[in-house]
C-alpha cells in the first residue's frame, strides 16, 4: 500500500506535493508527517518508527522525540519537497527491507524444515510411513490441499509408475493399486521421463504444444478441482529416478475446503520457483530415504532368509525337534507382548522397541543353531547304548549263550565218555534243564541290559544286575569273554537320561557352539545383543544353569522369558525317542515346580500362565 503525505493546517501551504490535512493528535502510522514543532508536541510519547516526521519552524522548545527531519521557518516549498521524497524513499527502503527479512526469516524456516525433516526421513525405516511423512510434509512445506506419490516398479522388464499414495484435506483421497507405463502423456510420466521438475498454473489451460495432459476424471470421481499443479522427480544420488510427488492446489487460505469450482478459482496460487526448489529439496532428502529403507528392508530380508536357512539345518539335524526354534521364537515375544501390557511388579519399567523385538526374536531363533556342531548321534541319542553298540551287546550274549551250551554239552560228552557208556533218558533230561536254566539265565541278563538302556531313571536292582553283569564272562577258545565291556556297563549305569557325562557335557555346548557362531556376524548395531541372548538360555537365577553358571542379578529379562519358553516346548513336544512328550497342564506345573526349586523367574512363569502365552496361536516367527 503507498505511503502518503500527512500534513497538519499550519504548514500546508509549505509544499507543492499532494497532502492529506489532519489534525494533530490523529493516527498516522506509515506514513510522513509534515508539522510545526506546536503541532508535533500533540502526539507525544515515543516514536513511531512507521512513521517519519518533518518538523517545519523553530524547534528550541522541547520537542517529544526527535523528528526524521527539522527544517527552518521559511524554508522553500523546493527544500521541503526534496525532504518529503527522501522520507518516502526511506520509508519504501524499510517497507523493502522488511519484507527481506521476512523472506530470509521464512527460508530460514523453511530450511530448518527441511533439516528436520531430512532427520525425520532418516530416522523412520517402515516404507509406508516415510511415504506418508514425504507427502505430508512436502504439502505443508508449499501449503498444498492434496497431493500423490507414485513408485517406479520394474516387473518383466519393464518400468512402470505404481500409485502409491494420495492425500487431500478437501475430500478423502481415493486409493486405487494402479499402475501405468512411463511416458510423457502424463505430468507424472513426464517428469519421470525427463527427470525435471515442472509448475502448471491451471491444468485447464494446458498448452496445445506440450505432450502431457491432464485427467480429469479423478476430480469427477471425488467432486474435486484441481487448478495448480507441482510435479518433481525422486531420483537417487545417482540419477536414477525412483518416484515422482506431485502436489496439487497451491492455497492461499490453509482452512479452505476446494468442493467447488468457485472456491478453487478464488483460493488456489500457482506454485513459484520457490515451492519448487523446496520440493526439490525434499525430494532429494526423500530419495535417500526410501533408498536406505529398501537397503535396510533388503538386508532384513537376508537376514530373514540366512535365519530360515539356519532353522531349517538345526531342524535336519534333529527331526525329532522339528518347530522347536519357531516355536520358542512365537513363545517368547508372546510373552514379552503380554508384559507390556500387564507388566509384573518387578518388569514395571521394562519396555521393548521395534528392535528390541526383532533383536529377541532372531535370538530365539538362533538359540539351538550350535547343535550343527555336536554329533548327530549324540544329538539323537534315544538310548543309553548306540543302536550299532546294542547289537554287538545283543550278538555277544548270543555268543554266550551258545558257548555256555557247547560248554555243557563238552562236559557231558567228557563224563559219557570217562564211563564209557551211553546216557540215560534221564541223564538227557538233566542236560536238558541245565541248558535251558542257562539259556534263561543268558535272557535275564539281557532284559535287565535292556531295561537298563532305557534313558528313564535307572532302578537300584537293575543297576546292581549291571553291575554284576562287568564280572561275568563266557567261555571262547580256552579263554574268557565280559558279557559286558566297561565302556557298555558304563553307558547302562547312567541314572537317569540317555547321555552318559561326557555326551552331556557334548550337548551343553551347544550353547557355546551358537554363541561362537553368532559372534562371526557382523549384526547391526541395534541387533548387537543377539549373541549374548542367545548364550543365556540354558542358565538358572539359581547358578546353577549353564555354561556361565550365571545368577538372578545376570540373566536379563529376555533371557528369562526365551527360557521359560525353551522349557515349556521341550517338555509338551511331540514325543522324541528319548522322552515322552506331557500334556501343556503338566508342562505348566513343571515350570512351576522349577520356580519352587529357584531355576525359573516366578513372575515370568505366572505371566506365561495367566496371559495364556502357550495357548497363542502363531504365526510366521520369521516376519518382522
Amino acid at each position: 500500500m503507498p505511503h502518503k503525505i500527512l500534513v497538519t493546517a499550519e504548514v500546508a501551504e509549505h509544499t507543492a506535493r499532494s497532502a492529506t490535512v489532519v489534525r494533530p493528535g490523529e493516527e498516522v502510522s506509515g506514513n510522513v508527517v509534515v508539522t510545526s514543532p506546536a503541532s508535533f508536541a500533540s502526539w507525544g510519547g515515543a516514536e513511531r518508527r512507521d512513521t517519519l516526521w518533518i518538523v517545519v519552524g523553530d524547534t528550541a522548545a522541547h520537542l517529544p522525540f526527535r523528528p526524521f527531519l527539522s527544517l527552518p521557518e521559511g524554508s522553500s516549498p523546493a527544500h521541503l519537497d526534496g525532504a518529503i521524497e527522501a522520507a518516502l524513499e526511506v520509508l519504501r527502503l524499510r517497507e523493502r527491507l522488511s519484507e527481506q527479512q521476512q523472506a530470509t526469516a521464512l527460508a530460514r524456516d523453511q530450511q530448518l524444515d527441511l533439516v528436520r525433516v531430512g532427520i525425520a526421513l532418516t530416522a523412520e525405516r517402515d516404507l509406508d510411513r516415510l511415504l506418508h511423512l514425504i507427502l505430508s510434509t512436502g504439502r505443508e512445506l508449499v501449503r498444498a490441499d492434496a497431493g500423490s506419490l507414485y513408485l517406479i516398479e520394474e516387473r518383466d522388464g519393464e518400468r512402470r509408475l505404481r500409485f502409491a499414495l494420495a492425500q487431500n484435506d478437501s475430500v478423502p483421497p481415493t486409493m486405487v493399486a494402479t499402475t501405468m507405463p512411463i511416458t510423457t502423456g502424463s505430468l507424472a510420466g513426464y517428469v519421470a521421463t525427463t527427470g525435471e521438475p515442472m509448475t502448471v498454473d491451471d491444468v485447464r489451460h494446458l498448452p496445445s504444444d506440450v505432450p502431457y495432459h491432464f485427467d480429469g476424471s479423478f476430480d469427477l470421481a471425488i467432486g474435486y478441482h484441481t487448478r495448480s499443479a507441482l510435479t518433481a522427480p525422486i531420483a537417487t544420488r545417482s540419477g536414477q529416478i525412483i518416484g515422482v510427488l506431485q502436489l496439487i492446489n497451491r492455497k492461499s487460505d490453509a482452512a479452505a475446503k476446494i468442493l467447488s469450482a468457485e472456491t478453487a478459482d478464488a483460493v488456489v496460487q500457482p506454485f513459484g520457483q520457490g515451492e519448487v526448489w523446496l520440493i526439490r529439496a525434499l525430494a532429494a532428502q526423500a530419495a535417500v530415504a526410501i533408498e536406505n529403507t529398501r537397503l535396510v528392508r533388503e538386508i532384513e530380508n537376508l537376514f530373514e532368509g540366512f535365519v530360515r536357512a539356519a532353522v531349517v539345518t538345526i531342524e535336519q539335524r534333529d527331526p525329532a525337534t522339528s518347530g522347536h526354534s519357531l516355536r520358542v521364537a512365537n513363545y517368547t515375544i508372546s510373552l514379552a507382548e503380554a508384559l507390556e501390557v500387564s507388566p509384573p511388579a518387578g518388569y514395571r519399567d521394562v519396555r521393548f522397541s521395534r528392535d528390541e523385538i526383532i533383536q529377541l526374536r532372531y535370538a530365539a531363533l538362533l538359540h539351538d543353531f550350535g547343535k550343527v556342531g555336536v554329533r548327530e548321534a549324540v544329538l539323537t541319542k534315544a538310548k543309553k547304548l548306540y543302536p550299532d553298540r546294542l547289537t554287538l551287546v545283543q550278538e555277544r550274549f548270543r555268543h554266550a549263550a551258545r558257548a555256555h551250551e557247547v560248554a555243557l554239552l563238552r562236559r557231558f560228552l567228557a563224563a559219557l565218555k570217562e564211563l564209557g557208556r551211553t546216557p540215560t533218558p534221564e541223564e538227557f533230561a538233566n542236560l536238558e534243564l541245565s541248558v535251558r536254566q542257562m539259556k534263561n539265565e543268558i535272557d535275564a541278563h539281557l532284559a535287565a541290559v535292556t531295561l537298563a538302556n532305557e534313558p528313564a531313571v535307572l532302578e537300584s536292582t537293575t543297576a546292581h544286575l549291571v553291575t554284576g553283569l562287568q564280572r561275568a564272562t563266557f567261555p571262547v577258545d580256552g579263554g574268557e569273554l565280559p558279557l559286558l565291556l566297561p565302556e557298555e556297563a558304563r553307558a547302562l549305569s547312567v541314572s537317569k537320561g540317555s547321555l552318559d557325562e561326557v555326551e552331556r557335557h557334548e550337548i551343553e555346548s551347544h550353547v557355546t557352539h551358537s554363541y561362537q557362531f553368532l559372534l562371526t556376524i557382523p549384526w547391526p548395531k541395534r541387533l548387537a545383543g543377539v549373541p549374548a541372548i542367545a548364550y543365556g538360555h540354558h542358565e538358572k537365577l539359581n547358578g546353577r544353569g549353564y555354561p556361565n553358571r550365571l545368577v538372578a542379578e545376570q540373566i536379563p529379562p529376555e533371557v528369562r522369558m526365551m527360557t521359560v519358553s525353551d522349557i515349556f516346548d521341550a517338555l509338551t513336544v511331540g514325543d522324541r525317542p528319548y522322552k515322552r512328550s506331557v500334556p501343556p497342564e503338566r508342562a505348566l506345573a513343571i515350570l512351576e515346580e522349577e520356580v519352587r526349586e529357584g531355576f525359573l523367574d516366578a513372575e515370568l512363569v505366572r505371566l506365561f500362565i495367566d496371559a495364556r502365552v502357550f495357548a497363542r496361536s502363531h504365526g510366521d516367527a520369521l516376519r518382522v
